[in-house]
């Protein structure tokens, strides 16, 4: 197996794709809005991959946070609220705050779990600096390291009651960017004691399924290379310090803040101690560099991925989607009342 998640083209696998795909078995794959029709479409997409791999537990994944970041939408989905309208219940009501987090994310993996997604890249346990990016700020629990760990431990366990594993990114935290890694490599200069309150939400939910890196360099630890690429990141702080051992993952590698070759980066990011690699844009040149330069999962890296994936049988439980997002919206009403 593959140490690597892979994108798809479109609504469907091309024949080159189930070729590669059958040759190459890869860990997982992800999806995005290209890949998204509707529910018949995208269950029959799937149950492909499954047939494929021949895995019943095989991952794959979305990126489906609510808010800007949602793959699958209206007219065919819900839309569901980012993290910013928890945290601002959380500001007058933290029992209900944690309540409404839990119940959305469990929302969110019924919908998911309908159409055979099994893996969520949710909950965001970065911490919120005044100096954020927008392109994180938008989209986190807040910047108090205690409330964006109890918002992140009820999504995961929201995710959990519904069918899908969470992913807790991004690793070891993207809070002090101030620039957008999708575009350029962030460097934060804060010092090691600055940066304990970023890695408290992470030492939480040490025990969280899976996990996935930050493109960042952060100067304390290693000043030549981001987060992904270190392995002092990832096996000093992010394995040791944090005590995360749950299947780790890349952030996309074709983010601008990478450079080299697609295969380069992969293999890099494995050298560095991340158990599996994201490449989200199916590029088959790219896909196929990946393949030769990398070599498969390791022992420790298939343990961890079971045991991911063991998660969905443990913690599923009936629920009706439309009675939870309308317990969701009667807790968050209690903000808006108060506003």
């Amino acid at each position: 197996m593959k140490p690597v998640i892979y994108g798809l083209s479109g609504l469907s696998l091309t024949d080159a794709e189930r070729a590669f795909f059958a040759e190459a078995d890869p860990v997982g794959y992800i999806l995005f809005k290209r890949n998204v029709g509707d529910r018949a479409q995208l269950r029959a997409l799937t149950d492909e991959l499954r047939t494929l791999s021949g895995r019943d537990d095989l991952p794959i994944l979305i990126d489906q946070e609510g808010g800007k970041v949602a793959r699958m939408g209206p007219p065919e989905w819900p839309a569901f609220p980012a993290g910013p309208a928890f945290d601002a219940l959380y500001e007058i009501a933290p029992a209900s705050a944690i309540e409404a987090a839990r119940v959305n994310a469990q929302a969110i993996a019924l919908m998911l779990a309908e159409v055979g997604i099994t893996v969520d890249c949710l909950p965001l346990l970065d911490v919120r600096q005044p100096e954020t990016t927008p392109a994180i700020a938008e989209r986190v629990f807040g910047a108090e390291p205690m409330r964006v760990s109890a918002l992140g431990r009820a999504t995961i366990e929201g995710l959990r009651r519904g069918g899908v594993v969470g992913v807790v990114k991004h690793m070891p935290g993207h809070g002090r960017a101030v620039v957008d890694s999708h575009y350029e490599l962030p460097v934060v200069k804060a010092d090691a004691h600055a940066l304990e309150s970023d890695l408290e939400p992470f030492h939480t939910l040490k025990d969280a399924p899976m996990g996935m890196t930050a493109h960042v360099v952060y100067e304390a630890w290693d000043s030549e290379r981001p987060g992904t690429l270190s392995p002092v990141i990832v096996e000093d702080v992010i394995r040791r310090r944090i005590g995360f051992d749950g299947l780790l993952m890349t952030d996309d590698i074709d983010m601008k803040a990478l450079s080299g070759s697609a295969g380069e980066k992969a293999a890099a990011a494995i050298a560095a101690g991340c158990d599996v690699a994201l490449d989200c844009w199916a590029r088959m040149n790219e896909m196929v560099d990946i393949a030769e330069r990398t070599g498969e999962l390791t022992t420790a890296g298939r343990e961890r991925l079971d045991r991911a994936m063991a998660t969905i049988a443990d913690g599923c439980e009936e629920a009706e989607l439309d009675a939870l997002i309308a317990k969701r919206d009667e807790l968050l009403a209690i903000a808006q009342a108060d506003a």
